[in-house]
């Protein structure tokens, strides 16, 4: 009795649903690439307004990227050509506020920057680069609400 209990067990367990394929890797997909090159290009529209002095337009740029920041940090592994257009954005955005003396709010977005650049793997020149920029915006933060 106990053997014919077990092949049926076997035979039951054989017979399930078959496994879910694996996910394509979305920052593959054309989407991605598309995406991250627009926000590249919106990060250099801005830098070249803000030392125009224009920041309105530097503004109007941040704030159209901000949609695209936020689809291309929703994949589970960004990657490293869309975590730098994000972090430049993120960068920008933080030195306007600072120029406006809201450095709460600056504060806030040079440590989203400081934690991305933290925990990268692997650790380049670039991205200690990118991690002290944003301890020293973080810094200079902290002088002004002083």
């Amino acid at each position: 009795m106990r053997p014919l209990a077990l092949i049926l067990v076997l035979l039951l367990v054989g017979c399930g649903p078959a496994p879910a394929p694996p996910k394509a890797d979305p920052t593959s997909e054309a989407w991605y690439g598309q995406a991250t090159q627009h926000l590249a290009a919106l990060d250099r529209d801005a830098e070249r307004f803000l030392a125009a002095g224009n920041s309105d337009k530097a503004a109007a740029a941040i704030t159209s990227g901000l949609p695209l920041e936020k689809r291309l940090l929703s994949v589970s592994r960004p990657t490293l050509a869309a975590t730098e257009a994000v972090s430049d954005l993120d960068d920008l955005y933080g030195r306007m506020l600072l120029a406006n003396r809201h450095f709460g709010w600056a504060r806030l977005t040079f440590q989203k920057n400081l934690a991305r650049w933290r925990n990268w793997k692997p650790e380049t020149p670039d991205t200690v680069r990118r991690r002290k920029v944003a301890e020293a915006a973080i810094a200079a933060c902290d002088r002004g609400m002083q």
